[in-house]
């Protein structure tokens, strides 16, 4: 039992020697890897950096020929780094275990990698450090493709409708003529006309901003079933795929992003044009609405159109 507990508490590389097979994998390792980052279910955490520790050792493939000394024939510590990174700016995370689980994945995808311990723990919530440890396999994971979710990704067009548009006798008409257009289609809205409470308290008044444009999301979803109100990318990524048209809920895409909007949830148009481009949208439309001279269209999109009333 003493020796379970002392590998519990070990470096990831003791554990991998510990339960490795007969035949015998060369390992690589990174040690005490400390990144600032925003993490955390509570709320407390969210909108401050906290350090966390990586620590990662991950089993290969021994070569059979000579290295010859060429780093393109071995898995570069780089590319361990690289995952680390490439997960940590995709979204911002609540939970160590999701972020373990994503790098693992994602370190698995390299040919070489056969079997990966990621152990994370945050550094700045306690008097110790607070972990989480996985052991992932390449036989348990085999249909790792790299970047095959970013490469598959719906291109979708997204569409504003103001409020107008929102209340107009015309509404089912332009969904109609959007959906005959054959492209994966999603909506963008603006808050109510109503007045929303003011806060004096600018992460509070983003969140009750947002809230109100979920509001006419809602309510675009009730005139027409059609619209499915979504709110994960991975949720939409999965409804344009299968023909459904969405309804963009921003609040928590907007709030775990990485490098959110830089504009306020109030400018609805500017929040939408974020929108599109963190889509990679084909092209951005407003409806019923005059488009500013200093509104910034996404470089992604290839096109705008605009309809009024």
């Amino acid at each position: 039992m003493s020796n379970e507990i002392r590998l519990a508490f070990a470096h990831p590389s003791e554990r991998a020697e510990a339960t490795a097979s007969k035949d015998p994998l060369d390992r690589i390792s990174l040690r005490d890897h400390i990144v600032e980052v925003d993490i955390g279910a509570f709320q407390a955490e969210r909108g401050h950096s906290q350090r966390i520790c990586f620590n990662v050792v991950v089993e290969v493939r021994p070569l059979t020929d000579p290295v010859e000394d060429d780093v393109d024939r071995i898995l570069s510590y780089d590319r361990v780094t690289e995952a680390i990174a490439h997960e940590l700016a995709a979204e911002r995370l609540n939970l160590l275990e999701t972020l373990a689980a994503r790098v693992a994945e994602r370190i698995l995808i390299e040919p070489q990698a056969m079997r990966v311990f990621v152990r994370i723990e945050k550094l700045d919530r306690g008097p110790g450090a607070l972990g989480v440890e996985i052991a992932r396999s390449k036989s348990v994971v085999p249909t790792l493709v790299a970047s095959t979710e970013e490469a598959d990704a719906p291109h979708p067009r997204v569409v504003f409708l103001s409020n107008e548009a929102l209340n107009s006798s015309l509404l089912k008409a332009w969904i109609d003529q959007l959906q005959a257009l054959s492209v994966p289609l999603v909506f963008c809205v603006g808050a109510p006309e109503a007045e929303t409470p003011v806060t004096g308290h600018a992460m509070t008044q983003r969140r009750i901003d947002l809230l109100a444009i979920e509001q006419n999301a809602w309510a675009l979803a009730s005139k027409d079933e059609r619209c499915v109100v979504v709110s994960t990318r991975t949720e939409m990524d999965w409804a344009m795929r299968n023909g459904q048209t969405c309804v963009w809920a921003p609040s928590k895409m907007v709030l775990d992003a990485v490098d959110g909007p830089s504009s306020s949830a109030k400018d609805t148009l500017a929040l939408g044009a974020w929108f599109a481009e963190h889509m990679q949208a084909q092209d951005f439309w407003i409806i019923g609405a005059e488009l500013p001279l200093e509104l910034s269209i996404p470089a992604t999109c290839v096109a705008v159109g605009q309809a009024k009333l």
